[in-house]
């Protein structure tokens, strides 16, 4: 594993884990997510741990989900559902939320914020 990845940078396994943790935490609690939040099933503890499995791979640490369920397949496992634009900013509002609080470097943050946003975008599958 290379020592300047995402992964290393904001801090390995443990700060992944947070981050992907934040996130759901703040999609369970922001008022303003509630939309997205009620799409998910629950109780969300596998797709937290999923979440983090992804994370870590795609942020340049372990490939964990890929070593569990194969390649991840993003578009192909969201268009079961209505993903629209709206949705896409109720996700960046969480995760940039959870970036803010995770990720302590600002050109990293920033980085993470673009690629997220461009994974996201990635995901609508309707108006």
């Amino acid at each position: 594993m290379q020592q300047n990845t995402p992964y290393t940078l904001i801090g390995g396994e443990s700060q992944v884990n947070k981050l992907a943790n934040r996130f759901y935490d703040i999609m369970e609690n922001d008022p303003h997510a509630a939309e997205l939040l009620a799409i998910h099933p629950q109780p969300m503890d596998s797709i937290r741990q999923r979440f983090f499995e992804f994370l870590s791979g795609w942020l340049g640490g372990p490939d964990l989900f890929v070593e569990k369920y194969g390649h991840p397949r993003l578009r192909a496992r969201h268009l079961p559902f209505k993903v629209t634009p709206h949705q896409r900013d109720l996700w960046m509002l969480c995760m940039n939320q959870a970036l803010d609080e995770v990720v302590s470097h600002p050109a990293l943050k920033k980085e993470l914020q673009k690629s997220f946003y461009q994974l996201a975008t990635h995901m609508i599958n309707s108006d």
